[in-house]
């Protein structure tokens, strides 16, 4: 019943984002000659980028044309929930082992007797218990910077994009007042 109610409540919320306002966009002024003028088709909205990659990581890329970023995005969020998962497994197996140990029954043993000691069972637990919780951190970091990825590449969506802009290091001689040669680089922006 909740998955359902969740269903209809994204569908609204698509539906309503979805909507193209484009008063703004429709008006052209004339512009001098040495303006750089942009021709925006549709607005490109970075809430609804946001959006879309909350729901379904890499799908807010998709909308901003960046294809090569989502096998990125969910290699990072696959490879950390996977040993997240892993960790958690081991982590149960490690517990319930010390758990037969410290139940003072000799008809039980655990899978461990002879190969690990109290202090090894516990240094187990306590490693795996770590890697877990970190691996689940930073899977939920990733999916935070997919949102944001997204968000920050659908606001830069109608950049102008041309060869003319570069970055360029290059060595540097001054004089100071004191005439001494100070030495350094200098970094060239051409727009």
């Amino acid at each position: 019943m909740k998955s359902i109610q969740l269903f209809i409540i994204t569908f609204v919320v698509l539906l309503a984002t979805s909507t193209n306002i484009k008063a703004q966009l429709t008006k052209k002024e004339a512009l001098p000659s040495d303006t750089l003028k942009i021709e925006l088709d549709k607005p490109h909205s970075p809430n609804k980028a946001a959006l879309f990659s909350a729901i379904v990581p890499g799908l807010g890329q998709a909308y901003n044309k960046k294809y090569w970023k989502i096998p990125i995005v969910y290699a990072t969020i696959g490879t950390t929930l996977y040993f997240g998962i892993s960790n958690n497994k081991s982590l149960k197996q490690y517990k319930a082992a010390y758990r037969l140990r410290l139940d003072n029954d000799p008809n039980t043993v655990d899978e461990f007797d002879g190969l690990l000691s109290d202090t090894g069972l516990e240094g187990n637990i306590d490693f795996h218990q770590r890697n877990r919780d970190l691996s689940f951190i930073l899977a939920g970091l990733f999916y935070v910077l997919n949102i944001v990825d997204a968000a920050v590449d659908a606001h830069l969506f109608h950049f102008p994009k041309n060869d003319n802009l570069s970055f360029n290091l290059q060595p540097n001689l001054e004089l100071t007042q004191n005439n001494q040669v100070s030495k350094g680089f200098k970094l060239v922006i051409n727009l």
